[in-house]
C-alpha cells in the first residue's frame, strides 16, 4: 500500500509558554541515570524523541502526566475539545510534516475515542503515537472505573501497542513507539500506562537500547527485481505509472518525476498520493478510481504495464477486481510485503522504500533504453482522445443555486498550491480531489481508506500546528462538519487560524446522490435542515466558537468571500458556501461494477462505446429489442 523511509531527524517544535519566573533545569548528561516519577520519565522521553506537540484532554488515570508536562519547554499540549479530535489533529500534524503525530488521552471512554483516529491513520498508513492512561495495575481486569482494555480494542487496528507495567520501561516503550511508527511502512502506535505506574519512582537515562526482535524493515531492494521492472519498462506499448500514498511518504516526489519525464509514461496519481506529481505536468492524466478521471481509469483499464508504486490495488481504484486492468503485467513496488500480490498477483514484486527503488529504477531504465526505447506517441495519441474528449467539468443547478464545484474550483485557484487543503468525507472531499490542483506532496490531508465523516476540521487544526506560517483550508461539508466543529474553539484559542469551507447542500451529499441513483429517488433521512431551516446557522455558531462566520450564496460573490477570508488571520474564519443539494460527482464507477463501466456523466460510458465487444452487444441488444416491438 505504502512505503516509507526512517525519519530521524525530528526537530524540537515551538516552545510552550513557560510559568513566569520559572527557569527550567538543566537536563543531565546523556546516558546519566535521575531518578523522577514515570509520568516525568515519560515526558522526558517525549523531548527526547522529539516531540513538538501533543493533543489531548486530561482525565483521571493520566492525570500524574499533565503535571510534569506543563514544566516543558520543548513539548507543546493543545488542549483539544474531543479525543477524537486529538487524534485526527495528530493525523493531520503527522500527514502535513510527515512527522510523527502525538495525542494524549484518559482510560475508558478517553481511550476509547481514540479508536476512530486510530483505524483512520492505520488505514492510511499515517505515523501517529497514541498515549492512554490506564487503571492502577492492581485494578486491571477488575471492571474498575474508566477501565477499558485499550490494547485488546485496538490491536487490529495500530500497528502495535504496548501496556508498560514497570516505570523503569517508559523510555524504551516511547522510544520504540515512535520508531515504529515512523519507519517501514508507517502507521499508529499506542502506548497504555497505568496510573500508579506514572506515579511510581523510577530512574531515568537516555538514550535506552531498543528491543524489536525481528521487526527489519526492507529498505534496498532487490536489484534482480528492478532489472526487471526496467525490462518490462523498455518493451511496454501502453505502460501507465500507477502512484499510490507511498510516493509522498518515502519523500519520493523528486524520483518520480525523473522516471517519468525519462521514461515519458501516464502517470495516475490515487486519492492518497494526489500532489505526490504535479498536476500541471503533460503527463499527469489524473486520478483514477470510482470518481477518477475518465483518462486516469482508461489508461490503466488499457495498459498493458501498471508500474505500482506505494499503491495496494484497493476497491476504490480497481473496481470489479477480475476485471481490472485485463491485459496488464504488473510491477509492484511497495515497503510493506503482505500488500505485495494481495489484491492483484505482481509479475515483478519489489520490496523496499519508493525513495530508494525509483532511484535504483531509474538507473535500470536508462540502461536498457541504451539498447532499445520504446516509441509510446501511438498510446499517447490514445490517451490524449481520453483527455480532450472527457475533460474534468461540471453543470451548473438548473434552480439558479451556486455551484459546489466551482467555489472549490474558485478556492484552489485564489489560494493557490502552497496552501494545504484537508476535506472531510464525501461529495465535497471527491471534488476537492478533481477540482484543485495540486501541485506539491503534503499539501492534501484527507481520509482515504476509512473515510472518515468528521477528520477535516481537526485534521486541518493539527496541520496549521504543524505548519504555523502555511494557510490551512479545510473544505468540508454540512454533515462531516457537525461531527467535530468543537474543535474550532481549540482552533480559536490556541492561535491556529484555519479556515473552513463549509459546501451546504443542505443534506448528506454522497448518500444522497446514491439514493438518487441506486434508490429511486427515495431520500431516506438524508436532509439536514440546514437549508430548510437553516439549523443551525454556520455563520453564528462560528462567532460562538470564536471564529469569523461569513456566509456566500450567489457567484457573483465567492472570489470576495475567498478573499476576506484569507485577510482574516487573527482568527480562524468559516465559510458557510449554500450551494444547490442535487450536484452529483462524476466521473464514476458504481459500486460493485468494473472500470468498463465508468460513466463520465450519467448515461454516457467512454469506454463502453470504445468497446468494440461491448459495442456489438449493445447493437445485438437493440436489434432483438426493434424485432420485439416489430412483432
Amino acid at each position: 500500500m505504502t512505503s516509507a523511509t526512517s525519519r530521524s531527524d525530528a526537530k524540537p517544535g515551538p516552545t510552550a509558554p513557560g510559568v513566569p519566573g520559572a527557569r527550567p533545569k538543566p537536563a543531565p548528561p546523556a546516558g546519566t541515570p535521575v531518578r523522577v516519577t514515570g509520568a516525568q520519565s515519560l515526558v522526558r522521553s517525549l523531548e527526547a524523541v522529539g516531540a513538538e506537540v501533543v493533543f489531548g484532554i486530561p482525565g483521571g488515570t493520566i492525570l500524574p502526566a499533565y503535571d510534569p508536562l506543563l514544566d516543558s519547554t520543548k513539548v507543546r499540549h493543545v488542549l483539544v475539545r474531543h479525543e477524537q479530535g486529538a487524534g485526527h489533529a495528530a493525523t493531520g500534524y503527522a500527514q502535513a510534516t510527515g512527522k510523527v503525530g502525538v495525542c494524549m488521552a484518559t482510560s475508558g471512554p478517553g481511550a476509547t475515542n481514540l479508536v476512530t483516529p486510530l483505524a483512520d491513520a492505520n488505514m492510511d498508513s499515517v505515523p501517529v503515537v497514541a498515549i492512554t492512561g490506564q487503571q492502577s495495575r492492581a485494578l486491571i481486569g477488575t471492571d474498575a472505573f474508566q477501565e477499558a482494555d485499550i490494547c485488546g480494542i485496538t490491536m487490529p487496528v495500530t500497528k502495535h501497542n504496548f501496556l508498560v507495567t514497570d516505570p523503569a520501561e517508559i523510555p524504551r516503550a516511547i522510544a520504540e513507539a515512535f520508531h515504529l511508527a515512523a519507519t517501514g511502512r508507517p502507521g499508529p502506535v499506542l502506548v497504555d500506562i497505568p496510573k500508579d505506574v506514572l506515579q511510581e519512582m523510577t530512574s531515568f537515562s537516555w538514550p535506552p537500547e531498543l528491543r524489536l526482535p525481528g521487526y527489519r524493515p526492507t529498505l534496498r531492494p532487490h536489484g534482480k527485481q528492478v532489472r526487471e521492472a526496467a525490462k518490462l519498462i523498455a518493451q511496454a506499448q501502453r505502460p501507465v505509472l500507477y502512484v499510490g500514498g507511498g510516493v509522498i511518504k518515502a519523500e519520493a516526489s523528486e524520483q518520480l518525476l525523473e522516471l517519468a519525464e525519462l521514461t515519458g509514461i501516464p502517470v495516475a496519481t490515487t486519492l492518497m498520493a494526489r500532489g505526490a506529481f504535479p498536476d500541471s505536468h503533460r503527463q499527469h492524466v489524473g486520478m483514477p478510481g470510482m470518481h477518477g478521471s475518465v483518462a486516469a481509469v482508461a489508461s490503466m483499464q488499457r495498459a498493458d504495464l501498471l508500474v505500482a508504486l506505494g499503491a495496494r490495488f484497493d476497491d476504490r481504484v480497481t473496481g470489479q477486481l477480475s476485471s481490472f486492468a485485463p491485459d496488464a503485467k504488473i510491477v509492484h513496488a511497495d515497503i510493506d510485503p503482505a500488500e505485495i500480490s494481495k489484491n492483484r498477483k505482481a509479475d515483478v514484486p519489489i520490496v523496499g522504500d519508493c525513495k530508494e527503488i525509483i532511484g535504483e529504477l531509474i538507473d535500470a531504465v536508462k540502461t536498457e533504453f541504451e539498447r532499445d526505447r520504446p516509441d509510446l506517441s501511438d498510446w499517447w495519441t490514445q490517451v490524449d482522445s481520453w483527455r480532450d474528449d472527457y475533460p474534468s467539468g461540471y453543470e451548473w443547478p438548473d434552480d439558479g443555486s451556486l455551484s459546489p464545484q466551482y467555489v472549490i474550483e474558485r478556492i484552489g485557484e485564489l489560494v493557490g498550491p502552497d496552501a494545504v487543503y484537508a476535506a472531510g468525507v464525501g461529495q465535497h472531499q471527491m471534488w476537492a480531489a478533481q477540482f484543485v490542483k495540486y501541485e506539491k506532496p503534503r499539501t492534501w490531508i484527507n481520509s482515504g481508506g476509512l473515510g472518515t465523516m468528521g477528520f477535516a476540521v481537526p485534521a486541518a487544526m493539527g496541520a496549521q500546528f504543524g505548519l504555523p506560517d502555511t494557510q490551512v483550508w479545510a473544505i468540508d461539508g454540512d454533515g462531516c462538519f457537525q461531527m467535530t466543529n468543537q474543535e474550532l474553539a481549540t482552533c480559536a484559542i490556541e492561535g491556529a487560524p484555519i479556515k473552513v469551507a463549509v459546501i451546504n447542500n443542505g443534506n448528506l451529499g454522497m448518500v444522497r446522490q446514491w439514493q438518487n441513483l441506486f434508490y429511486s429517488e427515495r431520500y431516506s433521512n438524508t436532509d439536514l435542515g440546514t437549508h430548510k431551516h437553516r439549523i443551525p446557522d454556520f455563520t453564528l455558531l462560528a462567532e460562538a466558537l470564536g471564529c469569523a462566520g461569513l456566509r456566500c450564496e450567489a457567484k457573483e460573490d465567492v472570489d470576495a468571500t475567498i478573499r476576506r477570508a484569507m485577510e482574516i488571520n487573527d482568527r480562524p474564519v468559516v465559510i458557510d458556501f449554500v450551494v444547490g443539494k442535487d450536484a452529483q460527482v462524476w466521473p464514476m464507477v458504481a459500486a460493485g461494477t468494473g472500470n468498463d463501466e465508468i460513466m463520465a456523466v450519467r448515461g454516457i460510458r467512454p469506454l463502453f462505446d470504445d468497446d468494440e465487444v461491448s459495442q456489438e452487444a449493445a447493437e445485438a441488444a437493440e436489434a432483438a429489442a426493434a424485432e420485439g416491438e416489430q412483432a
